[in-house]
């Protein structure tokens, strides 16, 4: 298999639907295999392989650019406040209430912050990885010339009363799933050191910059669990010069995918063709046609898809599965063509392969199957997707 991939990529351009069809039955990790595919896959790579490094040296020092924009800049403006009293004009100070002055929009971004601080702390609080240090911390942002606030700082000095986002609009079920426990207070973690750089910091600074670079839709409760297994995968490429990158290669790997699937996390949208509900209702219609008597069963007990599937398809299943089985599942999501038709078959398969459960389950036996899935191995959903993708 490995051999095979290797192949694909080795042409001058990698012929995207035999790549497409490789990585659909899962990518070997060997050889950063699944790093590369995955940022083909998600559009970020060029199909031509002689544009690769011109292509990312230049993404990577429009990211620094935003880094210096966006949390450098601001936190040296911050620090320089008691200091240098020529930026604090009539026109623009802390208390300034016009919604154009730059503390206003300080401020406002602080909220955005805490709320992504909150959320990229309990990141899979059952690995230590995301708490661990990285090997390669920002150097722009952890230079000693650079007097400036740090978004670590930020946090710390927003005191928790600034009402956090609220922004969790799964309604009925909780946006983490029931086996994730996680620390009560942001105490219960260290901080480490100067110098070093957890990878939750690194989450967040991408998340930080997504939120910046996107006002209309800013940050959502859930954006953390999607970056999260991208940017594990990108971190832990054994080819260590792209690992050096994964900060920025996870953010326009991210920023990609979210572009495909941000109208899920968009509140106004959610009755559109395009949002959640439609998407929901649709597992539904798909489940109806594969297996009638699963379907009128959960429509009898008025088990509506909202109760689980809201948070299956918003998050890719990411909160279903432990991490090494979310990236299998996504080999296939990312190499489904048809952009995510294929999950809509992964959740029925889910339904299907505990439906003698569901068949004799009452109303509140199904909905603790359903909101904390029994079946780990998803090799064995995967394998009914597929069957029921084929049977159509």
């Amino acid at each position: 298999r490995i051999a095979d991939f290797q192949e694909v990529l080795g042409e001058p351009t990698v012929a995207l639907a035999k790549l497409r069809d490789l990585c659909f039955s899962g990518i070997p990790f060997d050889g950063g295999l699944r790093c590369l595919c995955w940022k083909i896959l998600l559009n970020y790579l060029p199909l031509e392989k002689a544009l690769w490094s011109s292509f990312l040296k230049k993404q990577r020092d429009l990211y620094s650019q935003f880094l210096k924009e966006m949390i450098i800049q601001p936190g040296i403006a911050k620090a320089n406040l008691g200091v240098s009293r020529e930026d604090v004009t009539l026109e623009d100070h802390p208390l300034n209430p016009n919604p154009d002055s730059r503390w206003n929009t300080y401020f406002k971004d602080n909220e955005v912050l805490l709320q992504i601080d909150k959320d990229v702390r309990r990141l899979y609080p059952d690995m230590a990885f995301f708490q661990r240090p990285t090997d390669y911390p920002c150097l722009l942002i952890l230079d000693p010339q650079n007097e400036f606030e740090t978004l670590r700082r930020r946090v710390e000095q927003t005191t928790l009363k600034s009402q956090t986002v609220a922004r969790n609009r799964s309604g009925v079920t909780n946006v983490s799933s029931p086996l994730k426990t996680t620390p009560n207070s942001l105490s219960e973690y260290e901080v480490l050191p100067n110098g070093c750089e957890a990878h939750w910091e690194v989450v967040e600074r991408i998340l930080f910059i997504y939120a910046k670079l996107n006002p209309g839709i800013a940050y959502v409760q859930g954006m953390n669990e999607i970056v999260g297994p991208l940017y594990y995968t990108f971190a832990t490429d054994p080819n260590s010069e792209w690992k050096e990158h994964a900060e920025a290669d996870t953010f326009f790997c991210f920023t990609n995918l979210m572009a495909e699937i941000r109208d899920n996390f968009i509140k106004s949208l959610d009755d559109s063709q395009c949002g959640i509900t439609y998407k929901m209702e649709k597992v539904y219609s798909t489940l109806k046609e594969k297996d009638v008597e699963l379907y009128l069963k959960l429509q009898e007990q008025n088990i509506k898809p909202q109760f689980f599937a809201f948070r299956w398809l918003t998050l890719l299943l990411s909160q279903e599965f432990l991490l090494p089985d979310v990236i299998r599942i996504w080999d296939s999501l990312f190499a489904d063509d048809k952009r995510f038709d294929f999950l809509l078959l992964v959740c029925c398969a889910m339904l299907t392969l505990i439906r003698d459960q569901l068949l004799e389950g009452d109303f509140t036996l199904n909905m603790r199957l359903l909101q904390d899935y029994p079946i780990s191995d998803v090799h064995l959903i995967l394998k009914k997707a597929k069957e029921l993708q084929d049977s159509k």
